[in-house]
């Protein structure tokens, strides 16, 4: 059986949680922050074939220590980068995290970048308050060769399903079965370093 894994990455308080638990248990929690990372393991059928679906939460508490992002791409087969479309500095971390990954995680080449990562405008049930158009998110998921959706965790529950199971399918279809399997290491590394990271790079932007 296929182990398949997807990181769920972005800034703090753009709903990656929310998504993650509106997909394995139908349910949308409002506010949420975590202070420990979390993987959520799931069984799944995709086209007749049983998958064991991880995806990875990292914590949304700042938190000291130095710590690498490029652990956890090399560990995901699957990228779900959110950002807040209320929140442009949000979107801006998302910006940073597709480009690292491309460099990171594809070694820059074109090789199904598309499938494998996808650029989520969450929030959408507050597009009165939009700060991040939906085309600059379209024009993003092309630079950075992703899929883009737009969606709202609170209200568009078939649209959440509908996205991780496609980005399961194409990451279990990339079959980059991959050797270097090891969970990022010291788990809360991860999260730190978003945070140490795009904290401040946020400020400087």
């Amino acid at each position: 059986m296929n182990d398949i894994k997807v990181a769920v990455l972005g800034s703090e308080g753009v709903g990656k949680s929310a998504l993650i638990v509106r997909f394995l248990t139908r349910r949308f929690i409002g506010e949420y922050a975590s202070s420990s990372e979390c993987i959520y393991r799931k069984r799944m059928s995709i086209d007749g074939r049983q998958l064991n679906l991880e995806l990875y939460d990292p914590c949304s508490q700042p938190s000291e220590g130095k710590s690498t992002l490029n652990e956890q791409i090399h560990w995901a087969d699957g990228f779900v980068v959110v950002y807040d479309i209320s929140d442009r500095s949000s979107f801006l971390t998302a910006k940073a995290m597709v480009h690292l990954i491309r460099e990171l995680h594809l070694g820059g080449s074109k090789r199904d970048t598309d499938s494998v990562i996808f650029l989520v405008g969450n929030k959408q049930d507050l597009c009165h308050m939009r700060e991040v158009d939906r085309e600059e998110g379209q024009k993003l998921a092309s630079e950075g060769r992703c899929q883009f959706y737009e969606l709202s965790a609170a209200e568009h529950y078939q649209e959440v399903v509908l996205m991780f199971s496609k980005i399961v399918r194409n990451a279990s279809l990339g079959g980059k079965a991959k050797e270097r399997r090891r969970r990022p290491s010291g788990s809360k590394s991860m999260a730190k370093l978003i945070n140490n990271v795009f904290g401040k790079r946020r400020k400087s932007v």
